[in-house]
């Protein structure tokens, strides 16, 4: 899916600055989205994956291929828990999004 209005350009992936360039889309390195995951360290967040299970815990490290580590990590799926976790670890492949400071939530 991808949303575009005259400053913005949305898609599931990003937030990009739109700058009308012979290069296309520029975004700014503070926007990326593993430089705003890795802003996230040490706080807590939500993780769905493709296949609808939903974990929540602290993130503790990412890599560059947005695989994660969770501190305390709980599994639910649909709405309703099912397991609680030490330390869970995922691969970010799986990931369909990501809710950063899931305790607003």
């Amino acid at each position: 899916m991808l949303l575009m209005n005259k400053t913005f350009i949305y898609d599931r992936f990003r937030i990009c600055m739109y700058r009308p360039m012979e290069y296309g889309v520029i975004m700014e390195p503070s926007k990326k989205p593993l430089n705003v995951l890795i802003k996230q360290l040490q706080g807590n967040i939500e993780v769905v994956l493709k296949n609808g299970c939903e974990y929540k815990g602290k993130m503790i490290k990412c890599d560059g291929h947005m695989n994660m580590l969770l501190e305390g990590a709980t599994e639910y799926k649909q709405g309703q828990l099912l397991t609680n976790y030490g330390n869970v670890l995922l691969r970010g492949n799986n990931v369909l999004y990501i809710i950063l400071d899931s305790t607003k939530h």
